[in-house]
């Protein structure tokens, strides 16, 4: 049988998720795009409009072309 989370790593990873959806809001705030895996293990870049898409990345090139557009998709995905 697996052990329970202690309560102090319980509190850990709430305050964790508060800083990340934090800097996410004010990145977005600033009018930078953030990029992040969604519920369904898609790479996505959402932008400060609203617009979410799902990319992949590009290692071999360098710069904006380094992420690939693959579509956009509707609403928050988050």
């Amino acid at each position: 049988m697996r052990d329970q989370p202690s309560p102090e790593t319980l509190a850990f990873v709430a305050e964790a998720n508060a800083c990340i959806a934090a800097a996410q809001a004010a990145s977005l705030a600033a009018g930078v795009p953030i990029v992040y895996k969604d519920r369904e293990g898609r790479y996505v870049e959402e932008y400060p409009d609203g617009r979410v898409f799902e990319i992949r990345f590009r290692p071999e090139e360098t710069g904006d072309r380094h992420v690939e557009i693959i579509r956009e998709l509707a609403g928050s995905v988050r």
